[in-house]
């Protein structure tokens, strides 16, 4: 047998070799369950909350800023806890983190607009990046490029970050409510499931759509308002 016929067999082995199926990175099956978990009351408490953030994000931001960090200090204080002293103290860690990061944000405001501005750019490349169909295992990469662009706006154009980050979240609880109201009648279970799981576009388009929508209006009524300022 001479060497081409070795090298065809080989290669004709190798594309009969199944392929290892990507690696999932985006926690879909974590964020549907905490969405299925929502009942009609805690749905639409979601929806209103969110079209509060989505057009009226500029007048309460300060509050949110709060809020935000708030939640990242007990996220990160439980996260710590774990680590040094394991599952005993995560309570009191937890309530550390977020007592501490809320009281620095009221100081530190505009660093704190600016630090949510950039992962809301993060969020935003991100799941660009997913609706596309690109490799999962990398998306860590768009979401770099979001957050390095959205913090130099936000240091530059300091209302963008307002209206990015108040926008994208204000979307993101009205996408979760109405998810979890589909989900609740029978109807419209099966399709609202079929498209969170199987089309890559949906959630993201669900998240960037009233997004945008978001910054337009914010930035009508910015402009038509005299009383606010940062």
């Amino acid at each position: 047998m001479d060497g081409i016929t070795i090298l065809a067999e080989t290669v004709e082995k190798a594309s009969e070799t199944p392929q290892l199926p990507e690696e999932a990175v985006v926690p879909v099956d974590l964020m549907w369950g905490y969405i299925t978990s929502l009942n009609l009351v805690e749905a639409l408490t979601f929806i209103s909350f969110g079209a509060v953030c989505l057009l009226y994000g500029w007048r309460v931001f300060k509050i949110l800023v709060v809020i935000s960090f708030a939640l990242l200090g007990l996220f990160f204080g439980v996260a710590v806890t774990d680590k040094i002293s394991g599952e005993n103290h995560r309570l009191l860690g937890g309530l550390i983190g977020l007592c501490l990061a809320g009281a620095l944000s009221v100081p530190l405001m505009r660093w704190a607009v600016s630090v949510l501005g950039a992962i809301a750019g993060g969020i935003v490349t991100s799941g660009i990046w997913y609706a596309c169909g690109l490799t999962e295992t990398y998306i860590w990469a768009g979401a770099l490029v979001g957050i390095v662009a959205g913090g130099m706006i936000s240091f530059i154009i300091f209302r963008i970050a307002v209206m990015l980050f108040s926008s994208l979240a204000g979307s993101a609880l009205i996408a979760v409510g109405m998810l979890a109201l589909l989900y609740l009648y029978p109807e419209t279970t099966e399709q609202v499931q079929e498209l969170v799981f199987t089309e890559k576009w949906f959630l993201p388009a669900v998240l960037l759509g009233p997004t945008v929508v978001g910054v337009i209006c914010q930035n009508k009524f910015v402009k038509g308002s005299r009383e606010w300022s940062v």
